[in-house]
């Protein structure tokens, strides 16, 4: 078995694809602005996240077209430098709605909310502290 992807349904894809293209800085697999569907990676590693339609799974599944309620999901990404990644989102647009600020003695995190609701961690891991 091995894990492909985390996919969330979005309502506006159009602006889920930007936020995580331009504001987050993930690479587009394909380019489909308009959906329905969309992979992102990183620059590194091999996991994804992938943005589709809600309105397609509600098609498909017919149980799926309302909006989510609460906090559903929690996107997590590492990064090195959490301060300087913090400055490039919010310049790009991202409010943070936490941090970043310690979460252990070994991380560093933030959080910010993608334009659906979605919970998006940013990490900084440090180094075992003696």
């Amino acid at each position: 078995m091995e894990l492909v992807q985390v996919r969330l349904l979005v309502r506006d894809f159009p602006l889920c694809y930007r936020f995580y293209s331009d504001v987050l800085g993930l690479k587009p697999q394909s380019g489909a602005e308009q959906g329905p569907y969309e992979k992102f990676s990183p620059a590194t590693g091999s996991a994804g996240i992938a943005i589709q339609d809600r309105a397609m799974m509600a098609e498909v599944l017919g149980e799926l077209g309302d909006a989510a309620n609460g906090h559903r999901s929690l996107v997590v990404l590492r990064v090195d430098d959490l301060d300087s990644y913090c400055a490039g989102v919010t310049a790009r647009g991202a409010a943070l709605i936490h941090g970043p600020a310690p979460m252990t003695d070994r991380m560093r995190v933030a959080h910010l909310r993608d334009p659906e609701g979605n919970l998006v961690e940013l990490q900084e891991w440090l180094l075992v502290r003696s």
